[in-house]
């Protein structure tokens, strides 16, 4: 499962830096359709969510007292589920301020590698000592990286959508 979830973490890498290619300097701060974040902001949004992950996946872990891919089946099925529109948590949400789309995407694509590198070398199976996800409680390394894949993904496809609009 561990080489499944790494591999899958370079696809959607990929993936995301694809779909945010074609936006210019001007459409990444261009909010496309009433009611939407900018390219920029979702971008941030992504990056914000993360961006602290290779520090928390080189911390202190546990052995859990669970199977460590308890929440993965329904972090999967929930995210990937692009009918549904989701609530950010509020330390997540991107600001209101232009976004430089070179730097954002850079910074993007040297986390997720990063975060990449720092799981090949860890037991994916522990419990993240000083992490929860909100309201859901201790999480394994396993069902964090399944939670950056899926909600990289989920915004990856958001972007693809938004490019119709310029």
């Amino acid at each position: 499962m561990a080489a499944d979830i790494l591999a899958e973490l370079a696809t959607t890498r990929t993936g995301l830096l694809e779909s945010l290619a074609p936006f210019n300097q001007e459409q990444f701060n261009t909010v496309p359709f009433e009611g939407s974040w900018t390219p920029g902001q979702v971008a941030e949004h992504v990056y914000k969510s993360i961006q602290g992950v290779p520090h928390l996946l080189n911390g202190e872990a546990l052995t859990p007292d669970r199977d460590p891919a308890l929440n993965v089946a329904n972090l999967r099925h929930m995210f990937l589920d692009f009918s549904t529109k989701m609530k950010s948590p509020d330390f997540i949400l991107p600001s209101d301020e232009p976004k430089d789309r070179a730097a954002l995407v850079q910074s993007l694509a040297d986390s997720l590698a990063a975060i990449i590198q720092s799981a090949q070398t860890k037991d994916l199976d522990l419990i993240i000592k000083d992490f929860e996800f909100p309201g859901s409680g201790p999480v394994t390394r396993l069902e964090l990286l399944n939670f950056i894949s899926v909600h990289t993904q989920r915004h990856a496809h958001q972007l693809r959508k938004m490019q119709q609009y310029f």
